[in-house]
């Protein structure tokens, strides 16, 4: 509420002429605009039913149709005036406070702009409105990928610009998704990885048991800025929203102290970055459809879901021919392939080869998991087992929340029986001496004799970790009891609560 209050004082300065009629009638303009568009996303453009067919319009009923759609919705060539309105802009400064994120180029904070803006927002405002606002270059950064395998690279904008971008994007949402496709679920409203993977497993259960995967080569970096902004020039016609998207897209980039230029690409880290990419991608998705495909999308993420391996390459061929000659993207051939679904993985996820497929964890996410789980573990020798615990299930609950679609059990009983045997090291580490070693184990109930060979058993970390002296000593019970979450367990709650 005090984060709402903050934001709310920051901007109503300078909105004061902005009356609650005016709100009023931008709400119903856009809730007109929304209930337009999902009825023209049903109806093909030009056309309307006859008795049960489908007639051509004349010319004079396609003037009056434009006419009446130009009067339902808000005025495209006002948008500017809407994204910098009093409650728009309130909302942008709530989300970027939530989301806190690390400063760009100019070192500013997130706890630093509220007090920025209620100093400049009135000057920067003006340069919004008239043309002469100049966003700041973005900071380059580099992120090993969850694969190991290169470097991602993600742009970091100021926190002003990342403010701006989301009052921008709020605005443009509620235009540009209500026609996006059904198969696309990536960065949009009410939709997500799950939905997609459910898609996926019902194509395959449906008798489409080969998967094209088509990976799009360093899609963020070589998006086209004159394709994307054509596309966006379609719904947008206030040029000077046009101008400063643009602009948001030629942002220069900081890399190593220096401002070099950015002639394509939109930066991964950039809060209008997912929705443009659907903005250019919609067109792959609308030509899948014009096909008959069967398909699921997640951002550059796309598989096409065929009857048999032919159909599968015949479709990687042209798809890959209408993506060079019409969006000017390349596909990576060494990431896709055509290949039955139980062979590939997506969004994390694989799926079993039954006639009714189930979907499971991937074994490259249960090696991403592990490595994770390393990282947090390896921290543990200079700190107390407790503590270890509630940063790995922090993470652990994260990431089978995930995964509860997964129905293959297996993955989750493997992963807790070798978190057991990482947490067991930690302690065979901390005891360090073989002496110290036997009487730990004796204070948790092995007999002398025992614990003795084993401290002295002159075996490794690891494999004394995994042998029976520990797992009594150090029973999963115990584990539970200083805080550890059972994978396995948690699945069973969140499958019960399905």
């Amino acid at each position: 509420m005090s984060m709402q209050k903050s934001a709310e004082g920051v901007v109503v300065a300078a909105h004061g002429d902005e009356g609650p009629n005016m709100e009023g009638r931008r709400d119903a303009e856009t809730s007109m605009d929304e209930g337009d568009a999902r009825r023209k996303a049903e109806m093909p453009e030009d056309s309307r039913k006859v008795a049960g067919g489908t007639r051509k319009n004349t010319a004079r009923e396609r003037q009056t149709s434009a006419a009446a759609e130009e009067n339902a919705q808000p005025e495209t060539t006002k948008l500017l005036e809407e994204v910098l309105r009093r409650e728009n802009l309130i909302a942008a400064l709530n989300r970027v406070q939530s989301n806190k994120g690390a400063p760009g180029v100019d070192g500013m904070t997130v706890e630093e702009l509220t007090p920025y803006l209620r100093t400049n927002w009135p000057r920067i405002r003006e340069e919004v409105l008239s043309g002469r606002y100049d966003p700041a270059p973005v900071l380059r950064v580099e992120i090993p990928k969850p694969d190991g395998k290169g470097m991602r690279l993600l742009g970091i904008p100021t926190v002003l610009d990342r403010f701006i971008e989301q009052a921008i994007l709020q605005v443009l949402t509620p235009i540009f998704d209500p026609r996006f496709s059904e198969s696309s679920y990536g960065f949009r409203p009410g939709r997500g990885c799950h939905g997609a993977v459910k898609t996926a497993r019902d194509h395959v259960e449906a008798g489409y048991r080969f998967v094209v995967d088509m990976d799009l080569e360093k899609f963020f970096d070589r998006v086209n800025h004159d394709v994307l902004m054509a596309r966006v020039a379609r719904r947008v016609k206030d040029k000077r929203l046009l101008r400063l998207i643009g602009r948001y897209l030629r942002a220069g980039i900081m890399i190593g102290g220096i401002v070099e230029a950015h002639e394509e690409g939109t930066p991964q880290g950039s809060p209008l970055s997912p929705l443009l990419s659907n903005v250019i991608l919609d067109d792959l998705d609308k030509e899948l459809e014009r096909r008959g495909r069967r398909f699921c999308r997640y951002a550059d993420d796309c598989n096409i879901y065929v009857r048999s391996k032919a159909a599968g390459e015949q479709a990687m061929q042209s798809i890959t021919r209408f993506l060079a000659k019409k969006l000017r993207l390349k596909v990576n051939k060494e990431k896709s392939a055509v290949d039955r679904p139980w062979n590939r993985k997506f969004l994390g996820y694989t799926m079993t080869l039954h006639h009714s497929p189930k979907l499971k964890v991937s074994s490259k996410s249960i090696k991403r998991a592990k490595a994770r789980i390393k990282e947090i573990t390896r921290k543990g020798r200079g700190r107390s087992l407790p503590k270890v615990i509630a940063e790995l299930t922090t993470y652990l609950r994260g990431w089978v929340n995930y995964f509860r679609l997964s129905q293959v059990k297996i993955a989750f009983e493997e992963l807790d029986q070798w978190i057991r045997r990482k947490l067991r090291l930690i302690l065979w580490r901390q005891w360090k001496t073989p002496r110290t070693r036997a009487r730990k184990m004796i204070e948790r109930g092995i007999e002398k004799a025992r614990a003795f060979a084993s401290a002295y058993n002159g075996r490794g970390p690891w494999w004394n970790a995994g042998a029976s002296h520990m797992n009594a000593a150090v029973t999963a019970k115990w584990l539970q009891q200083q805080g550890l979450m059972s994978l396995l367990t948690e699945h069973r709650r969140f499958t019960n609560l399905t």
